[in-house]
């Protein structure tokens, strides 16, 4: 365990990673479909604050393994018996999920971040013998984990009225970890495209499960009651977000991430987009059912479950893509103007519909998308 090459050519994701992506599927459904569930009920104060401590949860669990296999991936059979470990962890985490996002109980949480961890260090362990170049950095990374899990571990006996409090603390914790670790002395030997394409293709994932979701519940509204003009517009209106999303995202040149500050601000950002953009499942879900008069929620309501989720996607977009100038950014009034429109949508539901509002927000980003493609061709143009 060496370290790769951070110039490597063609460094692409491996056969293990994208197996090791698909156990956070699991994951991803589950909290998508809690959020539904409680957004359905109306228990939207209640239902945030625990989805975005779960997907936390999930999201670092990620990051972690992602980043170790992008400096020290040897595929040999001990680095895919401890990736096996560490899958087996996040479905315990997922199932985790239910109880941390209705009961704020991370017992089980705690006990698959236990088992990732039990891995992850031996991992960095097993480089830090191996590597003496990076040995500072994978002895800090050993260490911050320990004693970061130590503290998870000992929240579960906290008083309730602490729970957020010593939350936040532990969050702000594992953040802090990998910037410690790395800016300390060397930093590991990730490959900066890698890293691109890992979250590249994680943003893929959630957008799948975007689809799913949706499926899922045109299937059930259509088994009781047909197919309904409001369902047909939220089901296109949702197919043009994804895909709007999407082109937004993978448009332009390849990701770059000269510094390790760029790479870290780039890697903890996609939390917001990751986390949205699951939402934005459970929020056509909501919608569907809305339009079928199975939701408790206005319809007010029902159409700001999908427009927040689809305003926060595009305002991270414009932010990260500005930074690595990469992406169909092609002005940042561009992407706020279309986040404006798809929020008044939301608000104007009672009187276009639900299904009337969420087609609306579609084709408003697809307008979004097309006038910074003709920003971007236009500079281009000018450049030449």
């Amino acid at each position: 365990m060496r370290g790769r090459d951070p110039d490597e050519e063609h460094r692409a994701s491996t056969p293990l990673e994208l197996l090791f992506d698909l156990t956070f599927v699991v994951a991803i459904s589950q909290a998508a479909a809690e959020l539904h569930h409680a957004l359905a009920e109306g228990h939207t104060g209640a239902a945030l604050p625990g989805y975005a401590a779960v997907f936390f949860a999930i999201w670092w669990a990620w990051v972690n393994f992602t980043w170790f296999a992008s400096a020290y991936d040897t595929d040999d059979v001990p680095y895919r018996l401890l990736t096996l470990l560490q899958m087996a962890g996040v479905l315990v985490l997922a199932a985790g999920v239910k109880p941390a996002f209705t009961h704020g109980d991370f017992a089980v949480v705690v006990v698959g971040y236990v088992i990732m961890r039990v891995a992850m260090v031996t991992q960095w362990l097993r480089a830090a013998a191996e590597h003496p170049q990076g040995r500072g950095a994978a002895v800090r990374y050993a260490v911050g984990i320990i004693v970061v899990q130590a503290g998870w571990i000992a929240r579960l006996w906290t008083p309730e009225s602490w729970a957020w409090v010593t939350f936040v603390v532990l969050v702000a914790a594992e953040l802090a970890v990998p910037a410690w670790a790395e800016f300390r002395g060397r930093t590991t030997r990730w490959h900066p495209g890698h890293i691109a394409e890992r979250y590249g293709l994680f943003t893929i994932i959630v957008l799948g499960e975007v689809i799913l979701a949706s499926l899922a519940a045109v299937r059930s509204a259509v088994s009781e009651g047909g197919l309904s003009a409001g369902l047909l517009m939220i089901v296109v209106g949702g197919l043009l977000l994804v895909f709007s999303l999407w082109w937004l995202y993978f448009t332009g040149p390849e990701v770059t991430l000269p510094c390790l500050k760029t790479a870290l601000a780039w890697g903890y950002g996609h939390y917001v987009i990751f986390a949205a953009i699951a939402a934005l499942g459970a929020g056509l879900e909501v919608a569907l059912g809305a339009a079928e008069h199975h939701a408790h929620l206005s319809a007010r309501g029902a159409a700001l479950t999908v427009a927040v989720p689809v305003v926060i996607v595009l305002v991270a977009l414009g932010v990260l893509h500005r930074l690595t100038g990469t992406g169909a950014v092609g002005h940042e009034l561009l992407v706020a103007g279309g986040a404006l429109v798809v929020l008044a949508l939301g608000f104007a539901a009672p009187g276009l519909g639900v299904g009337g509002a969420v087609l609306g927000m579609g084709l408003a980003v697809a307008a979004t998308l097309a006038a910074n493609l003709l920003a971007i061709c236009r500079r281009t143009a000018t450049a030449v």
